[in-house]
């Protein structure tokens, strides 16, 4: 296979790295702060601000594009355009750019309020009773809806090989508790606060026993949904 030497650039990442300079063949290859991959923005220091700024920039225009554009204002007609048009650019891999901050989760959830907003009738309900009224989650609590479900799998079997590297079971005997609870972990940087290992263990140990022990994804998932409002 031979690379386009004009496309290849070096991220360096970690507070320590040398910031070593590379060739490719005969050519040095420039560095940069920042590369997108398959849509998602990774910069040197593994935050995802401006990931979160540009997708919540796409919906935005996305939501003007409707509320410009369509003159119906009923939720059977607004709801099938946002669930369709525009939370998947909210949403497009976010288990990876999962946002680390208030500022960025408040930047994405100011989306959904807006296209909630726009249906007639809930324009004066506060975004919580629009959310019940709809039937739909916040955007964190979606986002728990895709990592929850990935744990359960995990420590449920069905990629042994991972299971024993990805959690640690914490040693406890107390009978209060879903009894399948994690162990979280120390680190030193705070960003690791967003990895997948570390912010799905307190969600994971405040499940239910009902919720845990289900024998089934599907059994689990539809539980997941009615114990998702205890935590978040």
């Amino acid at each position: 296979m031979k690379f386009n030497k004009a496309k290849c650039k070096g991220l360096h990442m970690g507070q320590c790295n040398p910031k070593h300079k590379y060739r490719l063949g005969g050519e040095w290859i420039e560095s940069s702060p920042e590369e997108k991959d398959l849509g998602v923005l990774v910069d040197e220091k593994l935050k995802n601000t401006r990931q979160c700024i540009l997708a919540a920039q796409k919906a935005n225009c996305i939501l003007g594009c409707i509320k410009n554009s369509v003159i119906s204002r009923s939720r059977e007609v607004i709801l099938p355009l946002y669930s369709a048009l525009l939370r998947p650019h909210l949403e497009y891999c976010v288990q990876l750019w999962w946002p680390q901050y208030r500022r960025d989760i408040e930047l994405l959830e100011r989306v959904q309020r807006r296209a909630t907003k726009l249906i007639r009738g809930l324009e004066h309900l506060s975004y919580e009773d629009r959310l019940r009224e709809l039937g739909l989650f916040s955007l964190e609590k979606r986002r728990l809806q895709g990592d929850l479900p990935a744990a359960f799998q995990y420590l449920k079997g069905a990629y042994k090989k991972d299971e024993d590297r990805l959690f640690s079971r914490a040693c406890c005997n107390r009978t209060r508790g879903n009894g399948l609870k994690l162990k979280e972990d120390r680190f030193r940087l705070d960003i690791r606060k967003k990895f997948f290992t570390m912010r799905v263990v307190k969600h994971w140990d405040r499940l239910p026993r009902e919720v845990v022990d289900t024998p089934s994804l599907e059994t689990f998932t539809v539980r997941l949904d009615g114990a998702l409002s205890n935590l978040i």
